[in-house]
């Protein structure tokens, strides 16, 4: 019986993580419509590659070129 509740336990904390990883991608993608174009700038160059928002249903990765001091 003990082995049963174990696995339960094992089950509800691997469901528990999945969530709160769900929930942490679902904030990583800023919205690139709330912010400005200066905001935006800044972020990919100090991120060096960011996922952002750019409709409501679209999305787009942006790359900053190391090297290339005109982003």
């Amino acid at each position: 019986m003990r082995t049963l509740s174990t696995a339960c336990l094992a089950g509800n904390l691997l469901s528990a993580a999945t969530l709160l990883c769900a929930a942490s991608a679902a904030h990583a993608r800023p919205d690139t419509r709330a912010m400005t174009c200066a905001q935006t700038q800044a972020l990919i160059k100090s991120d060096h590659a960011v996922v952002l928002t750019t409709g409501p249903d679209a999305y787009s990765r942006f790359v900053r070129q190391f090297g290339n001091e005109c982003d």
